[in-house]
């Protein structure tokens, strides 16, 4: 009898493997009944798997070690902004560049963390840093002298290969450049009543070197203050999200005719937004964080249903996180994990500690903080799923390299650089009053 039963045990296991394996994709057929009944087992084993990628990737984030440090340079900066090269299909990204503080973009080895070349926008103030994604040695970033600049790291001149400019009164502090390179648009700040989302044509950028080039056009309707954070969709080129000083998070399908049309979805984060992201599967949510550390989460696939399109909306992340002997002090940005289909938050302290904040409807939760690193505010990151790798750059000066168990094999943590710089965060917190006009 007993061999019987564990024969029984092992065929029914059997079995169930051979339906995940086989007849998953036509289970959606079979009566509800049924699917409760005899493929229960199914379910849980799913669940099951779906947990374990999910326990993996925090597994890994807790994980990450210091793998190299970038040389301090002889004008140390803030780093304020991080980027890194899209990678051909048969090799890895190579470059870094890093907006920094000084007004001048800086670009390393991706591996090595080796300084290999600098570009300045003297008397202008550099805003944001972005990678071509079609070409790994194009850099783009927004000058607050009214221009969006373009260098090319191949080429030996520090001189700009292409400039978009906007009109006279335009002050650009924030850009992005959509999936097929095609688009740019730029966020700028408020003068007098207007602020613009300004757009151009990205094609030909090496056919017509050193040209420059005027706007398709602009929004100047949805926002009615500075326009902090812009973000293209990652794989959809027409939809760009956009952030303000107003609180406003704007979706926008820019294929439409005219701004009114184009406008998808506006939510109101309460807040001035300090960053913006997409997540969720096949990037159909929207996420802000603002100045006063909160954060707020959308499903704009909901836009269409009866379904309330806010996923989480948390005042002040600060008091929720619960971290022992230590404090969570800002929000840095987001990341998007499509692996585990998982959203993270990083934060940080005055002292350098990375907090690492797993994001579920439920709320947030921390996954574990990395220390020994920075020795001052984190103020900029970049995470690249590839090899499971975080670029971090702070108020210490320092672009450190983090790797899951890397082991660094470079001098002891460096001393605080914190140094003066010349950029000021402009923190507005709005109340209700300034909500939209759209709802």
């Amino acid at each position: 009898i007993f061999l019987s039963l564990q024969q029984d045990v092992i065929a029914g296991f059997l079995y169930a493997i051979l339906i995940l394996v086989v007849f998953h994709p036509v289970v959606d057929l079979i009566d509800n009944f049924n699917l409760t009944y005899k493929y229960a087992p199914l379910i849980i084993i799913r669940t099951a798997f779906e947990m374990t990628a999910v326990e993996k990737i925090e597994e890994q984030l807790a994980s990450l070690r210091i793998a190299k440090r970038s040389t301090l340079s002889e004008e140390p900066a803030y780093l304020l902004d991080i980027d890194v090269s899209k990678p051909a299909q048969s090799e890895s990204s190579r470059f870094v560049a890093v907006s920094c503080s000084n007004k001048s973009i800086r670009v390393y080895n991706r591996e090595t963390l080796n300084f290999l070349r600098e570009y300045s926008s003297r008397p202008g103030i550099l805003n944001g840093v972005r990678f071509a994604h079609a070409c790994d040695s194009i850099v783009f970033s927004a000058c607050s002298d009214g221009t969006v600049k373009c260098w090319d790291i191949r080429v030996a001149t520090q001189k700009a290969v292409q400039v978009f400019s906007g009109y006279p009164s335009n002050v650009f502090i924030s850009f992005d450049i959509n999936c097929s390179d095609l688009i740019i648009c730029a966020g700028t700040e408020k003068v007098e009543k207007d602020t613009f989302l300004v757009f151009w044509d990205a094609r030909g950028i090496t056919d017509c070197a050193s040209a420059t080039k005027e706007p398709l056009g602009v929004y100047s309707e949805s926002h009615n203050d500075d326009i902090t954070k812009i973000c293209f969709h990652p794989i959809e080129p027409n939809l760009v999200v956009s952030g303000s000083t107003d609180g406003l998070v704007n979706v926008f399908d820019i294929n439409k005719d005219n701004e009114d049309d184009a406008l998808i979805s506006t939510c109101n984060s309460d807040s001035s937004v300090s960053f913006i992201g997409w997540s969720g599967k096949d990037y159909k949510q929207v996420y802000c964080m603002t100045h006063d550390e909160g954060f707020c989460w959308w499903d704009i696939a909901r836009l269409d249903t009866e379904e309330p399109i806010t996923l989480l909306h948390v005042l002040d992340v600060r008091d929720t996180v619960c971290i022992e002997n230590d404090s969570l002090r800002y929000l840095v940005g987001g990341l998007y994990h499509e692996k585990a289909d998982k959203l993270f938050l990083i934060g940080g302290t005055s002292t350098g500690n990375i907090h690492l904040i797993s994001c579920g409807t439920e709320g947030l939760s921390l996954v574990g903080t990395l220390c020994g690193g920075h020795s001052a505010t984190v103020r900029s990151f970049c995470w690249n799923l590839t090899d499971e790798s975080l670029l971090t750059g702070g108020e210490d000066a320092q672009l450190l390299l983090w790797k899951p168990g890397a082991v660094e094999r470079s001098l002891a943590k460096k001393a605080s650089m914190k140094i003066a710089s010349s950029v000021q965060k402009r923190v507005r917190v709005h109340n209700s009053s300034l909500k939209s006009r759209k709802k």
